[in-house]
């Protein structure tokens, strides 16, 4: 019987914490939101100090949730030069200057701010919302 309530209390706690983090990253992630992009560099760079709108989709191979919606965003950044796929795998430098926590986080940028700051898995249609209201 005492092994179950300590069992109980373990899963429990183990839930909070999932929990607090969570909440924790949301709150973070809504700090960005308003705030100046740094420099990136390279081709993203660019094109946000121009002050054009972007999108920016951080992804890593591992992420199960970013297994369904990495080909979409990919071929989105194919066809659009204001969508960038961001494996984090292979590069982080972007991802440390928006202080990118987990995976998958899309970042929306609008007049060299952070307009909006996503962590999840969104479908195609909210991607184009967030693009198409300029």
């Amino acid at each position: 019987m005492i092994v179950l309530y300590i069992l109980g209390s373990l899963v429990g706690a183990f839930f909070v914490l999932v929990i607090g983090m969570r909440i924790m990253m949301v709150s973070k992630a809504k700090k960005q939101e308003g705030k100046p992009v740094p420099d990136l560099g390279g081709k993203p760079g660019k094109w946000v100090k121009k002050g054009k709108p972007a999108l920016f989709y951080f992804y890593s191979p591992n992420c199960g949730a970013c297994k369904a919606m990495t080909p979409i965003v990919q071929k989105m950044s194919k066809d659009r030069k204001d969508v960038f796929a961001i494996d984090l795998s292979k590069d982080r430098s972007i991802a440390m200057k928006l202080s990118i926590m987990a995976t998958p986080t899309t970042v929306v940028i609008k007049n060299g701010l952070v307009q909006k700051f996503l962590i999840g898995p969104l479908p195609k249609s909210t991607l184009m919302e967030h693009l198409e209201d300029k």
